[in-house]
């Protein structure tokens, strides 16, 4: 069956969503993934022109739809002037191939190329374009060789249409068009590059680990609204827009809680449904970033009617990486778009943390910041401390990374009443005395 969207598109690619709905998938399932892959063309600057559905038993093997689902497509692109096809589900190279020839063929001599990309190719497309940072371009690159290394067979001369157009962006364009051998090269240079910016990030975390600094992780499906809680809290002017992966980048910002303490809040990529594996392996160092957190907001978007099945996306991809257990809170954003928050969620507060909130308006943020504050408390106990005063810059640490009482200075040294937790008061043991020894010195 086909769905056609529009037959009045400028300006943007048009394109035609296609996937196979096999037995052993949910009508409802893939309905919601087309609907995904929808937006994601939109974020990509295509706009939808029509979606076909096939019902098989299996994708064919050599061409995934079947031989007259096919020719129906390439008389669609020949009479609506569509040159771009994109699948829901993972494609081979041969697949591709074949699938591109039958639609030209289909479609006539005279009408010129019609490019088939997958989910995984669209999805790599955007990362190519919202890429910003220096590491994140790298990622992109060496995710997008990696896929692209087994697609190079039988294109020959015509990897050369790797120009312009959605599926064909990013640093590793030009890159594409040489043989295996060198883009194996440059997947190797790649991963050695990437591998020496792991090594400074976690000689920056190490630092931040001796500071003693509470550390939380936001993370969530794409477009929950990350960004924009980090820039609620922290006017950290990330960019925040309304579309799928808008940002890749992974940022860190200082934020000072009620009492004066401050803790770093860090902004991750967002997850999707069916996320490529060369994906993961790619920005697996900055996926990584939130295993090194002291606790989790996970971000969900409450206005969606999917909010449920994204949150249990979000939560397996957490425990494939190592991290779901940590201390959680569910934060249910966008509350002022949400007419009825789902009960599955309202469901969690009996046993989670889940505070409903507006980023873009700011409701709900206060409690959302004392619960920030009852993280970073926990297991935290007073102490006193004498500091000599050739260790000055031990009050420094104190006073960024504890929550200092009161501080007294004496001929030699300095008396500290601070509030640490158990990994300051570690690093700190040797300063660390009883009160009454104090007493028996000023005596």
């Amino acid at each position: 069956m086909e769905k056609i969207i529009s037959d009045n598109i400028e300006n943007k690619t048009k394109a035609i969503l296609c996937v196979v709905l096999t037995p052993d998938k949910d009508e409802r399932e893939v309905a919601v993934s087309l609907a995904e892959l929808e937006r994601l063309l939109d974020t990509a600057g295509g706009e939808l022109f029509a979606q076909v559905v096939q019902a098989r038993q299996n994708p064919d093997n050599a061409t995934y739809l079947g031989k007259g689902k096919i020719e129906e497509i390439g008389m669609l692109c020949k009479n609506n002037d569509v040159n771009l096809v994109i699948c829901d589900d993972e494609l081979s190279p041969a697949q591709i191939k074949n699938m591109e020839d039958a639609l030209e063929e289909a479609a006539g001599e005279d009408f010129g190329s019609i490019r088939v990309i997958d989910r995984s190719m669209l999805i790599l497309d955007i990362f190519a374009l919202h890429a910003i940072s220096g590491e994140g371009k790298l990622q992109v690159e060496l995710a997008q060789l990696r896929y692209s290394v087994p697609r190079l067979y039988g294109k020959g001369t015509e990897m050369s249409r790797l120009g312009g157009g959605i599926g064909t962006r990013g640093p590793g364009e030009t890159k594409l068009e040489k043989d295996r051998r060198h883009v194996r090269r440059r997947i190797q240079a790649l991963e050695e590059q990437l591998a020496e910016l792991v090594k400074s990030r976690e000689v920056r975390r190490a630092r931040r680990d001796n500071a003693g600094v509470f550390r939380v992780a936001i993370v969530g499906y794409t477009n929950a609204g990350k960004s924009t809680l980090l820039n609620r809290l922290t006017d950290a002017g990330i960019l925040a827009e309304d579309k799928l992966f808008a940002t890749l980048d992974t940022t860190t910002r200082k934020f000072a809680l009620p009492s004066g303490r401050e803790i770093l809040l860090t902004d991750t990529v967002g997850f999707i449904r069916n996320l490529p594996h060369h994906l993961i392996e790619a920005f697996k160092s900055t996926l990584e970033e939130a295993k090194y957190n002291d606790a989790l907001l996970i971000v969900i978007d409450a206005s969606d009617p999917e909010c449920v099945s994204q949150l249990d996306v979000t939560e397996k991809l957490l425990c494939d990486l190592g991290v779901i257990d940590k201390p959680i809170v569910y934060v249910l954003n966008k509350c002022d778009a949400a007419a009825v928050l789902p009960e599955e969620l309202t469901a969690r507060a009996n046993r989670d943390k889940v505070i409903p909130i507006s980023a873009l308006d700011g409701r709900g943020v206060s409690t959302l910041v004392e619960e920030l504050e009852a993280l970073a408390a926990n297991g935290r106990k007073l102490y006193c401390l004498k500091v000599p005063s050739y260790e000055m810059g031990v009050i420094n640490k104190l006073y960024n990374a504890s929550m200092v009482e009161d501080v007294e200075y004496f001929d030699g040294y300095a008396r500290v009443i601070a509030t640490m937790d158990d990994k300051m008061a570690g690093q700190l043991r040797r300063f660390i005395v009883r009160p009454s020894d104090f007493d028996k010195e000023e005596a």
